[in-house]
């Protein structure tokens, strides 16, 4: 049964739902614009178009699900609400172990965000990603979903991309789904390309997730960006919502919008 708490957060469409104990109270559509999002991240749905990409990768309210290092939990605050009464949810975030002193700070910035809501978060349970010594981000083959949300260009340029696909596929059941919305290059885009500017190509998601057992299932358009020439002087960071060029050329990246992506569905072998 909901709390009062949280029923001052949520707008009238959710109140109207129902809340009896065991039964599924959000729906993604309601959920992506909660009030329990703050208006940036409402803003950047349709750039993003939560409700459509998880619905592709299957996302039912009681699975076992894995999101791996939600940052600041954009998509946290869709998919753990969603699962929460009847499915788990795992947040393979950052360590506190990192030597990169920003991912410490993302890791406490999502912790704070877990406590202050715990009507939606109080579920969640929080792991720690940092190959090759802490890649334990949910029980061996316990979940039926894992997902990554424009990451995978940040475990290349670490060298890392082999150990963090291992890692997912270690927690997935034999059948699991993996999810990858990822910054897509051009197709003939070498690793100096993917080494630097964010954008990774199709065909290296599918080798590296084939490398440890994955398969390919199928792809969407669900967020590509014909508009994205992805070629740009500070790589994907050029683009909403970075603007790393500040002022330069604002307006011209504003219309381009964020970046182009691949939207990918992988299987863990059931044999």
């Amino acid at each position: 049964m909901l709390k009062r708490a949280i029923l001052m957060l949520l707008p009238a469409s959710l109140l109207a739902v129902g809340l009896s104990a065991g039964a599924q109270p959000f729906s993604l559509e309601e959920l992506i614009a909660g009030d329990h999002r703050s208006e940036a991240n409402i803003a950047r749905n349709d750039f993003r178009n939560p409700a459509e990409t998880l619905e592709f990768f299957g996302l039912e309210p009681d699975m076992t699900v894995i999101e791996i290092h939600p940052a600041g939990g954009w998509y946290t605050e869709v998919i753990a609400p969603y699962v929460r009464d009847q499915g788990r949810f795992y947040a393979a975030h950052f360590s506190p172990n990192s030597a990169a002193g920003f991912q410490a700070r993302s890791l406490a910035g999502f912790e704070e965000k877990m406590v202050a809501n715990p009507d939606l978060y109080s579920h969640v349970t929080i792991r720690h990603l940092l190959p090759p010594h802490e890649m334990a981000i949910a029980p061996p083959e316990s979940a039926d979903l894992a997902m990554t949300f424009r990451n995978v260009h940040n475990w290349i340029m670490a060298g890392q991309e082999h150990e963090f696909f291992q890692a997912f596929y270690a927690a997935l059941k034999p059948g699991g789904v993996l999810g990858v919305v990822e910054h897509r290059a051009l197709p003939d885009a070498g690793m100096d390309v993917m080494e630097t500017s964010g954008y990774v190509t199709e065909a290296y998601v599918k080798e590296v997730a084939a490398a440890v057992g994955f398969e390919f299932v199928e792809s969407s358009e669900i967020n590509a960006n014909p508009d994205d020439p992805t070629v740009h002087p500070e790589g994907v960071w050029t683009l909403p919502p970075s603007y790393r060029l500040g002022d330069v050329d604002r307006e011209k990246y504003a219309a381009i919008g964020e970046s182009d992506r691949m939207t990918l569905k992988f299987v863990k072998p059931a044999n």
